[in-house]
């Protein structure tokens, strides 16, 4: 099993009458998710999606990438939220978080159409002067405001660049299957096109076309990801908390919630994992968070983070736990060297490896934290490799359900995301937003 749980730092913390509760109502929920009868039951094709996705797909998925490294120097993936997280956590995980500075044989991958900013977007044009681009854009309708402003800047680019004719071979959609304004204009310009599932929402997606054409072009084996998802689903099948660590995980969390502890810190302790914690704060904020529940999900990346987060969470506010992900082995490792002069006083650790210092960390804060209030649950993965992530992606997101599920909210739909865009758009005039313009000029001008 690539993933574990660790719950000897939740000692003093969570009793077993609480946990034998919240086992039976995790057991209910994952009846409710297997049942196919619980809310947004048609928002759950990533249940089954590392035995039944398309393999025809799939194939495609893996010539479009080996047409993309041969033919480009950048690979710029135009997306936003799920369109894009999951892609850039795997590649930062199973390569690095430097992937663009290393010496490799594919291209440099930038992330666009996230952001509504000037400066990131102006600065990715000036990296890609001089450079043979590829894009794939990722959106299900193709209206989203953020790539859909980076997906007119870029097609205009690469149509001055190579024209129309050569512009289409660059271009990869994924989107709607046969729906919506992207899929439209992409078969009328001739663009290959991939599938955003209809039952796959966003923030699940990254096991679809949404993540493995990008994650492909980076050289990483999706045949192995696909595999430790598939691994991964088998395990949570089980209907034994002892056996099944997703329920585990889900479990701990929820005890802990009713105990108060509302605000939970995904803990990595390795650079590459920081894009995979900004993954699952949108997984699990965006599942949650809704009717004034759930818990609030925050991350950090020790040790780095403990020089400016660390005070608080050992003496601040007692409400948060915290989730550590302990990666077993990352890979070679690096010897400190000896300092005959010993200046700063660290011959003490002379000839020891690194990753030792680095897991020596980990264990004094766990205790540290424990001593100052703070529960953790750790959760141990094997390595840093594609069949590992899959596994990690999978469990995260079974976890997820069975805490919706337990929270008595659908795990799977977003409304509360729509309200910002509402205004955004009465604000800057859109078309049909008329009535709403004049009364929120009003109240900004009262603020």
């Amino acid at each position: 099993m690539s993933v574990k749980i660790n719950n000897k730092f939740l000692d003093g913390f969570v009793n077993e009458a609480d946990v034998a509760s919240m086992t039976k109502r995790a057991y209910s929920a994952q009846e409710l998710l297997k049942s196919k009868k619980g809310p947004g039951n048609d928002y759950i094709g990533w249940v089954e999606l590392p035995e039944n996705y398309d393999k025809d797909e799939f194939a495609r998925i893996k010539i479009a990438a080996e047409k993309i490294k041969k033919s480009c120097d950048i690979l710029v993936v135009i997306g936003i939220g799920g369109s894009y997280l999951g892609a850039r956590a795997a590649i930062e995980f199973v390569k690095s978080p430097l992937y663009n500075n290393l010496k490799k044989d594919t291209p440099d991958i930038y992330f666009a159409g996230n952001t509504i900013s000037t400066t990131a977007l102006t600065e990715l044009l000036s990296i890609c002067e001089g450079k043979d681009i590829c894009l794939n854009v990722i959106s299900k309708s193709g209206t989203t405001t953020e790539p859909a402003i980076a997906f007119r800047v870029f097609k205009a680019l690469l149509n001055e660049k190579y024209g129309e004719q050569g512009a289409r071979e660059r271009i990869f959609v994924t989107t709607d299957k046969e729906r919506g304004t992207l899929k439209q204009f992409s078969d009328e310009a001739g663009y290959e096109t991939f599938v955003v599932p209809d039952d796959v929402g966003g923030r699940y997606s990254v096991l679809t076309a949404v993540g493995l054409l990008p994650i492909a072009c980076a050289g990483i084996d999706i045949e192995a990801m696909m595999k430790g998802a598939y691994d991964s689903m088998k395990a949570c099948e089980l209907s034994d908390s002892e056996k099944n660590p997703a329920l585990s995980y889900a479990i701990y969390r929820n005890v802990l919630l009713e105990a108060g502890k509302s605000t939970e810190i995904l803990v990595g302790y390795e650079p590459y994992l920081l894009m995979l914690n900004e993954w699952w704060k949108q997984l699990y904020g965006e599942s949650e968070g809704k009717e004034h529940k759930g818990i609030f999900p925050a991350s950090v990346i020790f040790s780095t983070d403990l020089h400016s987060l660390g005070q608080y969470i050992q003496d601040g506010k007692r409400n948060l736990f915290e989730t550590v992900i302990d990666v077993k082995k990352s890979c070679e490792d690096f010897i400190i060297p000896n300092d005959p002069r010993n200046v700063d006083g660290l011959n003490f650790i002379s000839g020891e490896a690194l990753s030792h210092v680095n897991s020596t960390a980990m264990l004094a804060t766990l205790i540290a934290h424990n001593d100052g209030g703070v529960p953790n649950i750790v959760v141990e993965v094997k390595d840093k490799s594609a069949y590992t992530f899959g596994y990690l992606v999978y469990f995260f997101e079974y976890a997820c359900a069975i805490s919706g599920y337990i929270l008595g909210v659908n795990p799977f739909d977003q409304p509360g995301v729509e309200a910002y865009k509402k205004n955004m758009f009465a604000l800057l005039g859109k078309p049909g937003y008329e009535g709403m313009r004049a009364e929120l000029e009003k109240r900004a001008l009262n603020k």
